[in-house]
């Protein structure tokens, strides 16, 4: 894939996602090799990766997962209701809310799950620049995905079991300064027809200078 097919169709994979295929491990870390060349404040590198294989802990952070997932599906939120007065979108989040239901209730089936985490200097989330604190993270789980995708896997970018952060920490054993970014489901995915999202014209939401 040239840069510009991968930046372009590196897409959710919920639906789509091979449950029943093993992922060598020899991939996952590859992929995150590749994840820690991404930039980190100060050069600090507090990143942590903890991988989830094992049956037992996939299960448990796939139903804490399932619980936040239909929570958020009865909210007023959800993706599957957004746009309903508007045909040309409505139907684009009504596919959007179906794949989101479908992985809530397979997330713990998924080969490998991913927690990407950011350590810290105390148990407490430091107060004022969170967005310089958690760009020493984020942009090396968006390079994590791009890599996935280019070695045939699928992910996709969740957060919402964070609502159960606490019950999800003590699942995977973490330190109380570790504090979790996202969960990144990671399987071999089923078809080739990746292609760009339709998104709104660069001019609807581009400002030059000032507002």
């Amino acid at each position: 894939m040239t840069p510009e097919e991968l930046l372009t169709t590196t897409r959710a994979v919920r639906k789509r996602l091979d449950l029943s295929r093993p992922v060598p491990s020899e991939l996952i870390e590859k992929a995150l090799t590749i994840a820690l060349q991404a930039p980190s404040g100060s050069n600090r590198e507090h990143w942590h990766w903890v991988v989830v294989t094992d049956p037992d802990q996939r299960a448990a952070i796939g139903s804490l997962y399932r619980r936040a997932t239909h929570e958020y599906m009865a909210s007023s939120g959800f993706a599957g209701k957004l746009y309903a007065d508007d045909p040309s979108r409505a139907a684009v989040q009504h596919r959007v809310g179906s794949s989101v239901s479908y992985l809530a209730d397979r997330m713990g089936e998924v080969p490998v799950l991913l927690i990407p985490c950011l350590e810290t200097s105390s148990a407490e989330l430091p107060a004022g620049n969170q967005a310089g604190m958690w760009a020493s993270l984020l942009p090396a789980v968006w390079n994590y995905m791009l890599a996935a995708r280019s070695l045939g896997l699928g992910t996709a970018w969740t957060t919402l079991h964070l609502a159960y952060e606490e019950e999800a920490a003590e699942v995977l054993g973490l330190p109380e300064n570790v504090h979790q970014a996202a969960l990144i489901p990671t399987a071999y995915y089923t078809g080739e027809t990746f292609k760009p999202a339709v998104r709104q014209p660069l001019a609807s939401v581009l400002h030059v200078d000032r507002w």
